[in-house]
């Protein structure tokens, strides 16, 4: 009977081994602080660009805006001028001079009228 205890008590033995190392404590990965600051630092520089590309983009829509006033207000200046140019084409005109030399008193001498090529 001896040897009969003696195997229940190995075998007891041989539960409890197996008890304890299939006992396996599952621990939660922690993050280290090196990586901390690595995720930190990257969170820091996608913000940063993030900002950067809206800045960016703002001050290009305000050029474009500047560019378009810009050519609204050089496209109302060449009507002033073409309406200019027209206004003087009429009153260049030989008849009109004419009239107002003869209105003023001159009078045309043929004797100081010189032609020119």
């Amino acid at each position: 009977m001896s040897s009969i205890a003696k195997k229940i008590q190995e075998q007891q033995y041989e539960d409890q081994q197996q008890q304890q190392t299939q006992t396996v404590v599952i621990r939660k990965a922690k993050i280290s602080i090196g990586e901390v600051i690595l995720l930190c630092a990257l969170a820091i520089m996608v913000t940063f660009l993030g900002v950067k590309i809206v800045s960016n983009q703002a001050a290009i829509y305000e050029t474009n805006k500047e560019i378009q006033q810009v050519e609204v207000s050089i496209d109302k200046q060449s009507k002033v001028n073409e309406d200019l140019k027209v206004q003087v084409d009429e009153l260049s005109t030989y008849e009109r001079i004419w009239k107002k030399a003869e209105e003023l008193g001159f009078k045309l001498n043929k004797n100081n009228v010189k032609g020119v090529q």
